[in-house]
């Protein structure tokens, strides 16, 4: 039998699209054009990046100022283990820089050879991307610089030809995830077709998947249960919208099912049936796939429906 909890690592990534108003076009589209823009606030401190309203007072911002290349470290951060999305392929310090002419500081990387060779209050330089787009990675990093300090900030109108209105942003977290003992016992059946949750000794619920404390009676949960694998249909949605990456046409329905012997309803996509003759009280089965450690959908198992009252307490 194997033992030990599992751990595997674990990518959650998401794009978002979001529209920019006249000061952050404004500041993205400059550092296409290699030009690093500020907002003045009402007290007149320039703020990079910059933002719409004033952090002191609310007011609306709209006064552009262009500060220089260079600038000084306030605090940094030393990363000896990049990873792929990382800006640099080597280590590297991550910074905050305050530019000459602003007020405020800008995060970004410092190309540096080692953490000895950081320190704050050091100078350093903007290092141009050598294709930009509009986007904070159009400044590469920054390095070292023992020049003399930037002009002072200068106002700018914001203009640009074909300015940048629209970003997409990317998400991604990377960590390695531990399930715990409950879970991973549940896990570890699912391999062998098999659900199994634990029960509480207290109010005596069967939790799938098992959480290994119980919610309402705020004790550990050792006793484990299979359940199922048949269950109860009690209450579902129609999905419209075509999730990306997912090969599931649409309209589809997932649903949550109470699954024989079990204290609380799971959710589960269903399949085999028509999306509109889905019904509450239905009762299914799992359908697994060749090589695939969970349920892929659940199917109706070809029995009668099942009563309200036996399952009111899950819905």
């Amino acid at each position: 039998m194997t033992t030990g909890t599992l751990s595997a690592p674990l990518v959650v990534e998401f794009p978002f699209t979001r529209s920019l108003g006249p000061v952050q076009s404004a500041f993205l589209t400059g550092l296409r054009e290699r030009t690093v823009l500020g907002v003045r606030t009402t007290d007149g401190t320039v703020l990079v990046p910059p933002v719409e309203y004033d952090p002191a007072t609310a007011e609306e911002l709209r006064e552009l100022v262009q500060v220089a290349e260079t600038g000084t470290v306030t605090t940094w951060a030393w990363n000896p283990r990049p990873t792929g999305k990382h800006p640099l392929g080597r280590p590297f310090a991550w910074v905050l820089v305050r530019l000459d002419g602003a007020g405020s500081s800008l995060l970004h990387v410092l190309d540096a050879p080692s953490a000895a060779a950081v320190s704050t209050g050091m100078r350093v330089r903007v290092r141009w991307a050598a294709e930009r787009t509009g986007a904070i990675t159009d400044i590469a990093c920054f390095e070292p610089y023992d020049g003399a300090p930037g002009d002072a900030p200068e106002e700018h109108s914001g203009d640009f030809a074909d300015a940048v209105s629209l970003v997409t942003l990317p998400a991604r977290l990377d960590y390695t995830y531990s399930p715990g003992r409950a879970q991973t016992a549940h896990l570890r059946a699912l391999a062998e077709r098999r659900i199994v949750g634990e029960r509480c000794p207290e109010c005596r619920k069967v939790y799938v998947p098992p959480r290994g404390a119980c919610p309402t009676c705020g004790v550990p949960t050792g006793e484990r249960v299979e359940v199922g694998p048949k269950g109860t249909v009690t209450t579902y949605c129609v999905v419209n919208i075509k999730a990306k990456g997912l090969d599931i046409e649409v309209p589809y329905v997932y649903a949550h099912i109470a699954l024989d012997g079990a204290g609380l309803a799971l959710h589960g996509r269903l399949a085999g049936i028509p999306y509109d003759q889905v019904r509450m009280g239905m009762r299914v089965e799992p359908v697994w796939k060749e090589g695939q450690r969970w349920p892929d959908h659940y199917r109706p198992a070809g029995e009668p429906d099942a009563d309200y009252d036996t399952y009111k307490e899950l819905v």
